[in-house]
């Protein structure tokens, strides 16, 4: 076992669970332990309640808006899936402490309705939502909002960018004591503390102000999840917490320093953003049975569905019918501007420089999709943990669970203890909102 020691005894690091669909793996919902009897609301409240048991600082949700025929066999979200913020909401009345964020793309979507929307789940959760801000690279969601072409990568940046400033701004358009419910005066707000947005951008003309009063927190907790250059000037700029897929621990500290020295020309601090990589975990009591459970689960994938995944984490490459047993090098993948630019590179460096197969290589992402993926004994994992953590490699980690409804659990129960026995991870919750939890500072204007 790895014997390292907390830098600080005071800083602790931070975890989100990832919910998706029956868990990460392509072929979860195939695993015998997944409950296809439960809905997804009694699914995700189930592993929302454990993971406040375990004291994760938030769950989180990603989200799709079209249907992906390649996954129609796979269980997972593209397809077949609650919209986050209404799932958000009915969660945040059976729990109390944990965070809740969710995805919300603005490539197609609104800014006054985002602002409105997640405002009014931080009013439900009395400071507990967050929002993933995201560009989409998912091209068949432009057939669903009359548009012939998905947005470029380049535009679809210059539309987020803005798009943050409107929502903020919106946000930002009461004063924390504009609510006065004054019934002598018959006074319910000072008009004086609400203010006109009046935004006129390249992009969006809005006039505010929003129609929601703040909550205990302010606002919610923006997140950030693009790990391109354009992605990493983002959330320098805008974000809390950036969530990042890096599959070793050299790449993990290079992003780590890249993206706090990037904060110093927005003049922000190193701790105002929080740096958490995702982690696909299967943990079992020894390493034959974890590993014995994670080949049981690639087994289960079906050819079809590992392609396409692989194509569509490519960059929407169409690799129907292609042998599965050829290396990766023998395709033509001409550089696309039409998917998630950074994790394309990723996913090619790793089957090119390792000489993997197309299955090998669909099967090694079938897991964790470019994310590191830890698959081992409770001790192991903490080590893994700690080693990024103390390294300069993460702020916390993004768990997202092998297979969803014995995965959360094995960890709260078999991991969490060994982080709170190393002094690495909270015993209570610090704080009654998520941005306390985090360990940010009070939002700033």
């Amino acid at each position: 076992m790895i014997k390292m020691s907390n830098p600080s005894s005071t800083r602790k690091l931070h975890l989100n669970l990832f919910l998706d669909g029956y868990g990460h793996h392509l072929a979860s919902w195939r695993h015998p332990a997944s409950q296809l009897n439960l809905s997804p609301y009694e699914r995700y409240l189930s592993a929302a309640k454990i993971a406040e048991e375990g004291k994760f600082d938030a769950i989180f949700f990603a989200d799709s808006l079209a249907v992906d025929p390649a996954t129609a066999t796979s269980g997972k979200i593209r397809g077949n899936e609650i919209e986050p913020l209404t799932l958000l909401s009915a969660i945040a009345t059976q729990t109390r402490h944990i965070g809740l964020i969710g995805t919300a793309t603005t490539t197609y979507n609104e800014p006054y309705h985002l602002a409105r929307k997640f405002a009014s789940l931080d009013q439900i959760s009395a400071g507990r939502a967050g929002w993933n801000l995201v560009t989409t690279d998912f091209a068949l969601e432009a057939k669903n909002f009359s548009t012939k072409e998905h947005v470029k990568h380049q535009d679809r940046y210059a539309r987020a960018e803005e798009f943050h400033d409107v929502v903020k701004g919106l946000w930002n358009s009461w004063d924390e004591d504009a609510a006065i419910h004054d019934k002598a005066r018959g006074m319910f707000f000072n008009p004086d503390k609400v203010h006109m947005l009046n935004h006129y951008g390249d992009i969006f003309q809005v006039k505010g102000p929003l129609n929601i009063s703040p909550s205990p927190q302010s606002h919610p907790v923006v997140v950030q999840a693009g790990s391109s250059e354009r992605g990493k000037n983002l959330a320098a700029r805008t974000a809390d917490v950036i969530f990042t897929a890096q599959s070793n621990l050299a790449a993990a500290q290079q992003f780590y320093s890249d993206v706090k020295q990037r904060l110093e020309d927005f003049d922000r601090q190193e701790h105002e953003l929080v740096v958490m990589p995702g982690m696909y975990v299967l943990v079992a009591h020894t390493h034959e049975e974890a590993k014995k459970q994670q080949q049981l689960l690639d087994e289960l994938i079906d050819d079809d569905i590992g392609l396409g995944l692989l194509g569509r984490m490519l960059g929407n490459f169409d690799l129907s019918g292609v042998d599965v047993n050829q290396p990766l090098a023998s395709l033509d993948l001409s550089e696309t501007q039409t998917g998630q630019q950074s994790r394309q590179q990723l996913i090619q460096a790793l089957g090119q420089e390792q000489g993997l197969t197309i299955k090998q290589l669909y099967q090694r992402i079938a897991s964790g999709r470019g994310h590191f993926c830890l698959v081992g004994t409770p001790e192991y994992i903490a080590d893994q943990l700690e080693e990024w953590f103390v390294s300069g490699a993460a702020d916390g980690f993004n768990i997202m669970p092998a297979v969803i409804s014995n995965g959360i659990r094995d960890f709260v129960d078999l991991v969490i203890p060994i982080l709170q026995q190393r002094n690495l991870f909270r015993k209570e919750y610090e704080g009654q909102t998520l941005r306390q939890n985090l360990g940010l500072l009070a939002a700033t204007e």
